[in-house]
């Protein structure tokens, strides 16, 4: 059976080019001397506090509901830094990610997992997409993959870049009025290169917020 194309894709991929033009250049290059952007900014309050719910310790760190349907399925395939802060900003990546997609599944950009895991223009990535979800009439159904992390810290160890590779060709978008899944033929646009800037929240207890998003479509280099 042939496999529909997936208007949601064209949308994302252009929402995520458009923001890699405003936050970064087209250039990934960068060495260990390179100054991570934004590290010399802290983390901003968030607006909202968890509430409570039925869901199991696992599904909530840091008291933050970052739980997803069951056919939403986000993998992290990387292992964690041996530096404890590096480790902690790379949980709170994948915790920023899993705040997005719950974001999309509950069709709000105002989730507490949101407001929790993002400040500053990594907040205003993760509000677009969401919205961008919103609008198209569409949620998530699949795998997204991701994998080949690494980290560099800043010299004020205030801030920690995390980048890592995504797969999303077994991760489709699905019609919330019908429950269509709309599936894509496999391409290079289903790889993605992101760089994710973590800053330390500063009365938090480990708490890392994504701060700036910086996003390489059709990316070579994970495939």
């Amino acid at each position: 059976m042939k496999r529909r194309p997936l208007p949601v894709a064209a949308a994302l991929v252009a929402t995520a080019a458009l923001l890699l033009t405003a936050c970064g250049s087209g250039d990934d290059k960068s060495s260990g001397n390179d100054k991570i952007a934004g590290a010399d900014r802290g983390g901003e309050t968030p607006k909202e506090s968890a509430s409570p719910s039925g869901a199991p310790a696992e599904d909530k760190p840091d008291g933050v509901d970052v739980s997803l349907p069951k056919d939403m399925n986000l993998v992290f395939d990387w292992d964690k830094p041996k530096d404890k802060n590096e480790a902690a900003a790379m949980d709170d990546a994948a915790n920023y990610l899993r705040a997005i997609y719950r974001g999309v599944d509950k069709r709000t950009t105002k989730d507490a997992a949101v407001t929790a895991y993002a400040t500053g223009e990594g907040l205003h990535y993760a509000q677009v997409q969401i919205n961008e979800w919103i609008k198209g009439g569409w949620t998530a159904t699949g795998t997204r993959r991701h994998y080949d992390a690494t980290t560099r810290s800043a010299p004020n160890g205030k801030s920690v870049e995390v980048a890592f590779c995504a797969d999303t060709g077994k991760f489709y978008g699905k019609e919330v009025k019908t429950g269509k899944v709309l599936k894509t033929e496999p391409s290079l646009k289903d790889f993605g290169y992101y760089k994710v800037v973590m800053v330390k929240f500063p009365t938090g207890d480990g708490l890392w917020q994504a701060s700036k998003v910086f996003v390489e479509t059709s990316a070579e280099r994970c495939r």
